[in-house]
């Protein structure tokens, strides 16, 4: 019997130990106050549904500041990137969350605000790890082009959790070239992305990030 309650207790000390670090993994959306008001023009829209009142999204400076709850995108209907582009936009991570979490650019939005929504996102996080994503319907799961990979490219979070970061999307001639900071991290062709669309934001859970505005230029 002493023997069958050693291995209960250890199998229990297991699952206790896998569910924390569970836990640790997915934090609950932070409260933020004074979120749900945007800049004229900006529309939000979160992950899961969650209540846009625990987004804080505000002009300041020459660009906007996020403070999250939940994951979301920003973006203006007028921000629309097609043919051959680039588009460019500066990020500082602010704050360290609890653990690496992503920000970063859209692009190629289409339907953003209803059960259709389509776009490609380009991210980096504070670990110094970028992704590439593409979403197709708001309640289906993206799909990876590039999974999240350590790029030296990428401005690692300092140890109070600031990291800023210029994240580019060109499209040109059929190629889609994606940088970090002036380096080219990826590529690939134009249709494995939403290449034409609107461009905009995302920034994900419990993130505090000061934003540039978004440069859109025509090739």
């Amino acid at each position: 019997m002493n023997r069958i309650s050693n291995v209960c207790a250890s199998l229990l000390f297991v699952s206790g130990a896998l569910a924390g670090q569970q836990m640790a993994n997915h934090d609950p959306d932070q409260a933020v106050a004074g979120g749900g008001v945007f800049p004229s023009g900006w529309q939000v829209r979160t992950e899961r549904s969650a209540p846009a009142a625990l987004v804080k999204f505000i002009a300041m400076g020459n660009g906007y500041h996020a403070t999250m709850g939940p994951a979301a995108i920003m973006w203006r209907d007028a921000d629309v990137a097609t043919g051959n582009y680039h588009t460019v936009a500066t990020f500082t991570q602010t704050k360290a969350p609890t653990h690496p979490e992503a920000y970063g650019l859209i692009f190629g939005g289409q339907h953003l605000a209803d059960s259709a929504q389509a776009y490609t996102y380009f991210l980096v996080r504070g670990d110094g790890n970028f992704s590439i994503r593409r979403r197709s319907g708001f309640a289906n799961k993206p799909t990876a082009i590039m999974e999240w990979t350590a790029n030296a490219a990428v401005h690692k979070a300092d140890s109070a959790g600031a990291a800023t970061n210029e994240l580019a999307v060109q499209v040109n001639d059929g190629k889609a070239s994606f940088t970090v900071n002036g380096t080219e991290v990826y590529s690939t062709a134009a249709t494995n992305v939403d290449a034409a669309g609107i461009v905009g934001y995302r920034v994900n859970h419990n993130l505090d990030v000061h934003l540039s505005a978004i440069g859109i230029h025509k090739l």
